[in-house]
Protein backbone atom coordinates (compact mmCIF):
# COMPACT_ATOMS: atom_id res chain seq x y z
CA UNK A 1 0.00 0.00 0.00
CA UNK A 2 1.38 3.39 -0.99
CA UNK A 3 1.42 6.03 1.73
CA UNK A 4 1.43 9.78 1.15
CA UNK A 5 2.43 12.02 4.04
CA UNK A 6 1.69 15.72 3.69
CA UNK A 7 3.08 18.61 5.68
CA UNK A 8 3.35 22.38 5.55
CA UNK A 9 -0.18 23.61 6.01
CA UNK A 10 -1.17 26.29 8.47
CA UNK A 11 -2.55 29.76 8.99
CA UNK A 12 -1.22 32.59 6.84
CA UNK A 13 -2.27 36.16 6.17
CA UNK A 14 -3.53 37.23 2.75
CA UNK A 15 -0.59 37.85 0.45
CA UNK A 16 1.57 35.40 2.34
CA UNK A 17 3.23 32.17 1.25
CA UNK A 18 3.27 28.53 2.25
CA UNK A 19 4.99 25.45 0.89
CA UNK A 20 3.30 22.08 1.09
CA UNK A 21 5.26 18.84 0.90
CA UNK A 22 4.12 15.30 0.21
CA UNK A 23 6.40 12.31 0.68
CA UNK A 24 5.42 9.07 -1.04
CA UNK A 25 6.41 5.50 -0.24
CA UNK A 26 6.12 4.28 -3.85
CA UNK A 27 9.33 2.61 -4.99
CA UNK A 28 9.11 3.86 -8.58
CA UNK A 29 8.07 7.38 -7.61
CA UNK A 30 9.66 8.94 -10.66
CA UNK A 31 7.13 7.26 -12.95
CA UNK A 32 4.09 8.49 -11.03
CA UNK A 33 1.92 11.45 -11.90
CA UNK A 34 1.62 13.66 -8.84
CA UNK A 35 -0.99 16.24 -8.04
CA UNK A 36 -2.48 18.55 -5.46
CA UNK A 37 -6.21 18.95 -4.97
CA UNK A 38 -8.17 21.00 -2.49
CA UNK A 39 -11.58 20.98 -0.92
CA UNK A 40 -13.19 23.98 0.74
CA UNK A 41 -16.12 23.61 3.15
CA UNK A 42 -19.32 22.87 1.28
CA UNK A 43 -17.55 22.52 -2.07
CA UNK A 44 -16.34 19.65 -4.22
CA UNK A 45 -12.72 18.63 -4.32
CA UNK A 46 -10.95 20.42 -7.16
CA UNK A 47 -7.71 20.08 -9.02
CA UNK A 48 -5.00 22.58 -8.09
CA UNK A 49 -1.95 21.35 -10.01
CA UNK A 50 -0.35 18.24 -11.48
CA UNK A 51 3.14 17.27 -12.54
CA UNK A 52 3.98 14.39 -14.82
CA UNK A 53 6.89 11.99 -14.62
CA UNK A 54 8.64 14.13 -17.21
CA UNK A 55 8.06 17.34 -15.29
CA UNK A 56 5.20 18.78 -17.32
CA UNK A 57 2.87 20.84 -15.16
CA UNK A 58 -0.79 21.79 -15.25
CA UNK A 59 -2.58 24.35 -13.08
CA UNK A 60 -6.10 25.43 -12.30
CA UNK A 61 -6.79 28.88 -13.71
CA UNK A 62 -7.41 30.21 -10.21
CA UNK A 63 -3.83 29.52 -9.10
CA UNK A 64 -1.82 30.15 -12.28
CA UNK A 65 1.03 32.55 -11.67
CA UNK A 66 0.76 32.15 -7.88
CA UNK A 67 1.34 28.44 -7.21
CA UNK A 68 4.19 26.22 -8.40
CA UNK A 69 4.26 22.44 -8.29
CA UNK A 70 7.60 20.64 -8.35
CA UNK A 71 9.04 17.25 -7.52
CA UNK A 72 12.27 15.78 -6.19
CA UNK A 73 12.45 12.18 -7.33
CA UNK A 74 15.52 11.50 -5.19
CA UNK A 75 13.41 12.30 -2.12
CA UNK A 76 10.13 10.81 -3.39
CA UNK A 77 8.56 14.16 -2.66
CA UNK A 78 6.28 16.61 -4.43
CA UNK A 79 5.92 20.24 -3.40
CA UNK A 80 3.39 23.00 -3.83
CA UNK A 81 4.76 26.50 -3.39
CA UNK A 82 1.88 28.87 -2.79
CA UNK A 83 2.47 32.61 -3.06
CA UNK A 84 0.16 35.62 -2.94
CA UNK A 85 -2.37 33.59 -1.02
CA UNK A 86 -5.99 34.72 -0.94
CA UNK A 87 -8.80 33.92 1.50
CA UNK A 88 -10.45 31.87 -1.24
CA UNK A 89 -7.44 29.54 -1.18
CA UNK A 90 -8.57 28.35 2.24
CA UNK A 91 -9.19 24.60 2.01
CA UNK A 92 -7.91 21.18 2.93
CA UNK A 93 -5.18 20.34 0.44
CA UNK A 94 -4.71 16.73 -0.62
CA UNK A 95 -1.72 15.13 -2.28
CA UNK A 96 -2.55 12.69 -5.06
CA UNK A 97 -0.49 9.97 -6.75
CA UNK A 98 -1.45 8.16 -9.94
CA UNK A 99 0.60 5.08 -10.76
CA UNK A 100 -0.09 3.24 -13.99
CA UNK A 101 0.45 -0.51 -14.32
CA UNK A 102 -0.13 -0.95 -18.02
CA UNK A 103 -3.43 0.80 -18.58
CA UNK A 104 -4.62 0.22 -15.03
CA UNK A 105 -4.48 3.28 -12.79
CA UNK A 106 -3.73 3.00 -9.12
CA UNK A 107 -4.79 6.18 -7.31
CA UNK A 108 -3.73 7.18 -3.84
CA UNK A 109 -4.53 10.14 -1.58
CA UNK A 110 -2.84 11.77 1.36
CA UNK A 111 -4.68 12.54 4.57
CA UNK A 112 -4.96 16.24 3.77
CA UNK A 113 -3.46 19.35 5.31
CA UNK A 114 -5.40 22.46 6.26
CA UNK A 115 -4.49 25.80 4.71
CA UNK A 116 -6.23 28.84 6.15
CA UNK A 117 -5.73 32.29 4.68
CA UNK A 118 -7.06 34.93 7.00
CA UNK A 119 -6.11 38.21 8.62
Amino acid sequence: QVQLVESGGGLVQPGGSLRLSCAASLRDFSAAIMGWYRQAPGKDRELVATISSGGSTNYADSVKGRFTISRDNAKNTVYLQMNSLKPEDTAVYYCNLDNYVGTFRQRYWGQGTQVTVSS
